[in-house]
């Protein structure tokens, strides 16, 4: 991370405009803009702050999402690594439980893998075996992003900040052993009632998914953060993500993994 070109009276105003925004569903300007002295590291503390806030409000971190895993998003972005948010407790719904549109902000839909961890990985660099190792299991997993952002204007800093466009998750019921699994090769199919909008694979994702859990374990670990037994790690989309409209109804089917189904509601998803 960098220098922060920002104070920490304008890192409390910046998280307090992406709570409002949250709220009241009246999106705001890029935060970049607002803020041109912007730094990765300004991003970074704005997203702790409202991580705070939240768990001052009861609510309890259950893992983290990676995002920009994708290397032709990364260039699109000016960026050479990923991002990472926090996942909270309710966040998350089943596979087919009715997801409420009140608590979508410009919803955008991507399939992905998610991880559950059977073992800390609090080492100080910890290397793919040692990742591996501390894998429970996977499921499938829709990631229904948000952005808090007026019309998606995000670049690096806008979406770090904003708990890198964390929305909502749908996690699949079935849990599968990653063992004797090729999850580079693992090929992702994501209907709209039954018409195909999305494709991919495994290797859409830092050429692997293992690769981005490994990235998000080095991190955190760096952070004196790191990922513990019980976490869950979204680790990052396998194809294109989608629009989200009022009543669609979503499917993933990622090979080796199964199916996972994602309903929304007839309300219309906040967009102001």
């Amino acid at each position: 991370m960098t220098t922060t070109g920002m104070n920490v009276d304008q890192h409390a105003l910046a998280a307090q405009s992406l709570r409002e925004a949250a709220s009241s569903g009246a999106f705001i300007a890029p935060l970049r803009e607002t803020y041109q002295q912007m730094t990765a590291e300004d991003a970074y503390a704005i997203q702790a702050i409202n991580t705070a806030q939240q768990l001052k409000a009861g609510r309890r971190v259950v893992g983290r999402k990676i995002g920009l895993t994708s290397l032709a998003v990364q260039r699109q972005l000016g960026v050479d690594q990923p991002d990472f948010g926090a996942l909270f407790d309710d966040m998350g719904y089943g596979d087919g439980e009715p997801v409420p549109a009140t608590r979508l902000h410009q919803p955008k839909i991507e399939a992905e893998i998610a991880f559950v961890l059977g073992r800390d990985l609090a080492g100080e660099n910890p290397g793919h075996a040692q990742v591996l190792a501390a894998l429970d299991y996977a499921v499938p997993a829709l990631e229904i992003v948000g952005s808090r952002i007026a019309g998606w204007n995000i670049r690096f800093v806008d979406t770090v900040a904003d708990n890198a466009s964390s929305g909502l998750y749908v996690l699949g019921g079935t849990p599968r052993s990653v063992r004797g699994l090729d999850l580079r090769l693992a090929g992702m199919a994501l209907m709209r009632r039954g018409e195909p909008v999305s494709t991919g694979a495994g290797a859409a994702c830092l050429g692997h998914p293992l690769n981005a859990v490994v990235w998000l374990a080095r991190t955190m670990a760096r952070l004196s953060c790191p990922l513990r037994a019980g976490d869950l790690v979204l680790s990052g989309a396998l194809g294109p993500m989608v629009a989200v409209s009022p009543g669609d109804v979503f499917e993933s089917h990622i090979n080796g993994l199964g199916s996972v189904r994602a309903v929304f509601d007839n309300a219309q998803a906040g967009t102001r």
